[in-house]
């Protein structure tokens, strides 16, 4: 298993072989997902779902959003799920949850969700579980699940992971945020950006199962404090 809190975003641009493999490898993530969550039911071939995700992941817009940030969430699944109460559709709706977008829209959860509702549909996934992966492809819009949803608090905690990062990931990782929004003015997007840390920030806890309140709070509020800080200073 890869370090959950490894960079996300790569050093240098990977080679067509290295990058063949990698979506090999997550073809193979994919599989037993879907598998498992159509409980034996037959249906079509799952690989051509898996291979339209990861060209939606792949594409040109995205800095953050990327393969990279898809691949280290399930990596941190993996470390959560014993706290999952279905982990496999906590990690369907991991490759659903920002299949959807555009730096520019603000509907990329919704529209995620309902590309979830559609390919999970004629995959062969029974209706309870897809309308399950939808509720918490949009439970991401706020990072917020209830005190007893065990799926969500997974999801939520393994997407905001990156926040715990060492200093230099995290620097690379608002960087590539703000690369995504390379068409928002400085000071707009500065305005926007701190109005998002500050709304995370006044969040009781970033992170609610066990293992995320335990190794990733601290370190995240650190790192938001410290971005918001930056953000906030007095020009000069």
């Amino acid at each position: 298993m890869s370090d959950p809190e490894k960079p996300e975003t790569p050093a240098k641009p990977e080679t067509r072989k290295a990058l063949d493999a990698r979506r090999d490898a997550l073809r193979h993530r994919w599989l037993p997902a879907l598998l498992a969550a159509r409980d034996g039911a037959p249906g079509p071939a799952p690989t051509p779902y898996a291979d339209n995700l990861i060209e939606r992941w792949a594409e040109p817009q995205r800095k953050y959003h990327t393969l990279d940030h898809l691949t280290a969430v399930l990596d941190r699944v993996e470390v959560l799920e014993e706290y999952a109460a279905d982990p496999d559709l906590v990690r369907l709706a991991t490759w659903f949850h920002d299949a959807v977008y555009l730096p520019d829209r603000s509907e990329n959860e919704e529209r995620s969700a309902r590309l979830a509702e559609r390919a999970l549909t004629e995959a062969g996934v029974p209706a309870e579980k897809v309308a399950e992966v939808a509720r918490l492809v949009r439970l991401t819009i706020t990072h917020d699940p209830a005190d007893d949803d065990t799926n969500g608090q997974v999801l939520c905690d393994a997407d905001l992971a990156i926040l715990a990062s060492p200093p230099d990931a995290y620097a690379a990782y608002a960087a590539a945020v703000r690369e995504e929004y390379g068409f928002v003015p400085d000071e707009t997007f500065r305005e926007g950006r701190a109005a998002v840390l500050r709304q995370l920030l006044d969040l009781p806890r970033l992170f609610r199962t066990p293992y995320g309140e335990r190794e990733w709070e601290g370190p995240a509020r650190e790192n938001l404090r410290t971005e918001l800080a930056g953000l906030t200073a007095p020009a000069g």
